[in-house]
């Protein structure tokens, strides 16, 4: 197996990337990773070149550029020919922590959309109290979405959550503002009927505050509330630390409280952090593009390199083709 990174995207790059890289070739013998990027930033990280490969480029997108001007102008940045090497099969898959936008559009300009996706999603696992952990699509690739999406996502979804996280029948809910079935907006109501009729486990409408106890496996939105739905979750995590480590360092008490709990605490921060799950899928495309944190450490990327393993192992792009095909058969054929 074959996976192409861009060595010089994220907040730590490229020796979070390079060292993640250097974890994964070590742990899976049959992996070759090939690292886009400058050379000579690279190379003073890469303490082992078994099976890591280096196309070299000086050209960067960064979190400033507009993603798709970028995506056309800059032919040679590392982000645009991690993804040539996918659209030219020499890479089975590709992984970049940086400019979000430009992922997507190099993904949809290099890799391709799959025939009958509409929308690709972006998806990310957001941890649960029961450390199950669920699957929210879209969380900003569109910000705006028709019921079709929606129904697209929940299939995407749930193939994903299925093959990759191991969940048999995963659920599949509906972000909305109440449970009932006639709740929310025409486009809710409509992604409603949709999800009932589809070949999935759907388990009707779940409301935001469910989200982190588990009430569902996959839950569906559009970009816009589905962005928002993460920023909450992860500024809500962030900010609970900070109050902590204030209410902790308040007394010579409750320092000594801190002391003993440090651990756990460790622990806790850990389950609550996204990128312990992997990277976002960019979901409908021809084959796995994934987005890394932007602040991703050595074990975030490591972390996102195993989930694009599994995505290349199990073939969910092509069971995600399959499936909508055989959904558009049958709907040609009523």
């Amino acid at each position: 197996m074959r996976i192409v990174i861009d060595a010089m995207g994220g907040d730590h790059a490229p020796e979070a990337i390079v060292k993640g890289a250097m974890l994964a070739t070590k742990a899976h013998k049959d992996l070759t990773i090939i690292l886009v990027g400058d050379e000579a930033k690279i190379k003073p990280y890469l303490t082992s070149v078994e099976r890591i490969e280096i196309i070299h480029t000086t050209t960067v997108i960064s979190g400033d550029d507009e993603p798709v001007k970028a995506v056309r102008r800059k032919k040679d940045a590392s982000l645009v020919l991690m993804a040539n090497e996918v659209k030219e099969q020499r890479a089975d898959a590709c992984i970049s922590a940086g400019n979000t936008g430009a992922l997507m559009s190099a993904g949809l300009f290099q890799v391709g959309r799959i025939k009958g996706i509409e929308r690709p999603a972006l998806s990310p696992t957001l941890p649960t109290i029961d450390q199950r952990g669920f699957v929210l699509l879209d969380v900003g690739a569109n910000v705006e979405a028709k019921a079709k999406h929606l129904l697209q996502y929940g299939i995407m979804g749930s193939i994903y959550t299925e093959k990759v996280r191991g969940i048999k029948q995963p659920r599949v809910g509906l972000l909305n503002v109440g449970t009932e079935d006639n709740k929310g907006t025409e486009l809710t109501k409509e992604a409603f009927q949709l999800l009932k009729q589809a070949p999935i486990n759907f388990v009707g409408n779940v409301e935001a505050r469910d989200l982190l106890s588990g009430v569902a496996d996959v839950v569906v939105t559009d970009g816009f509330s589905g962005n928002i739905a993460l920023k909450t979750v992860e500024g809500t995590a962030m900010n609970m630390f900070k109050m902590l480590k204030v209410t902790f360092m308040s007394s010579l008490k409750t320092k000594l409280a801190a002391a003993v709990l440090k651990k756990d605490l460790k622990g806790l921060k850990d389950q609550l952090d996204y990128a312990e799950y992997g990277g976002a899928a960019l979901f409908g495309l021809k084959a796995p593009v994934v987005k890394a944190h932007g602040s991703s450490n050595d074990r975030a990327i490591y972390s996102a390199i195993k989930q694009t393993m599994t995505m290349v192992e199990y073939r969910v792009s092509e069971t995600i083709a399959a499936t909508v095909q055989s959904m558009n058969d049958v709907e040609m054929s009523e």
